[in-house]
């Protein structure tokens, strides 16, 4: 342990690892591994593990692992695993509460069940709301930020502080302070003002969603979702088609027969570099044939091996 544990972690209730291996903890099952790995028992103990850190280590929130790729080098500094099966979800005043470290389809399906609309989209996000938050995560025609009412953040020093979208400049797949600068504070739970609807309605919606992105996405094989963004009016899957790159595989990393804006990683034997250097090789091809340049969706986080 780092030389700061003894005394400043000596109250805390989650798990602590340091040089603990990331790969399990991400959708694509690639990656290396993390300085110190903590999952927190609940929010005041992810409150009280920020105060024991260094002020100069880095913090990385990390929820189901979707939509980051985690470099072979792995990451330096702290990784807290957000993602909580236990974490709460409720109605007050009108509005959905969640915590971040609830599922999106978990969300999804509560939100419809309690008579809300168009909260349905949530259900093809595999990532958490505070992933979502993060990305401002959507699919299916629906955004997360069109629906939050306010956020609860947790500062380095262990303050929880309540913030609002005027708070932050929201665009297509980004978030970042209103001044432009990245976010600083993970984000602990969201309030969503979603319209009325019918509890039958939604439950078919998502069933029907549900079963469109099994249908049309990889979702057996190890994967991070949509890697690239799709670019004003339209879509990078079809510009990655037109290129012949289906099936094109570099190392253990494949871009998918089924939908071509996905790499999977078919028999868990890719490297992250693979991976990364795959990206690299459509982004030029798509750029070289076509003049447009897919920007990466997915979050490339750590060092080089």
């Amino acid at each position: 342990m780092i030389m700061h544990e003894p005394t400043a972690f000596a109250a805390l209730r989650g798990t602590l690892l340091r040089d603990a291996p990331l790969a399990r903890h991400t959708t694509w099952r690639v990656g290396g591994n993390a300085d110190l790995l903590y999952a927190p028992a609940d929010r005041d103990d992810f409150a009280q593990f920020l105060q024991g850190l260094p002020a100069s280590m880095p913090v990385t929130a990390l929820g189901l692992g979707s939509n980051v790729l985690v470099r072979d080098g792995g990451i330096r500094g702290a990784i807290v695993l957000m993602h909580d099966p236990g974490a709460a979800l409720a109605v007050a005043d009108g509005l959905i509460y969640a915590d971040a470290g609830v599922a999106s389809p978990k969300l999804a399906r509560f939100a419809a069940l309690h008579g809300c609309a168009a909260a349905e989209f949530l259900a093809g996000i595999p990532g958490t709301v505070g992933g979502a938050l993060a990305m401002n995560a959507g699919c299916y025609g629906g955004e997360t930020w069109r629906h939050v009412a306010r956020v609860e953040t947790l500062q380095r020093n262990g303050t929880f502080v309540i913030r609002v979208p005027a708070d932050y400049t929201v665009a297509y797949r980004s978030v970042q302070n209103r001044d432009g600068t990245p976010l600083d504070a993970p984000f602990t739970a969201a309030w969503f003002r979603f319209p009325q609807g019918e509890v039958a309605a939604g439950r078919a919606q998502i069933k029907s969603l549900l079963a469109q992105r099994i249908a049309t996405q990889p979702l057996s094989l190890p994967n991070a979702g949509s890697v690239f963004r799709n670019p004003q009016g339209d879509y990078a899957a079809r510009l990655i088609e037109s290129c012949g790159l289906k099936g094109h595989a570099i190392g253990g990393a494949r871009v998918s027969e089924r939908h071509a804006n996905f790499i999977v990683n078919p028999e868990r034997r890719a490297r992250a570099a693979d991976i990364e250097h795959l990206m690299l090789h459509v982004q030029s091809t798509v750029h070289a044939r076509t003049g447009v340049l897919l920007e990466p969706e997915v979050r490339v986080l750590g060092e080089s091996a």
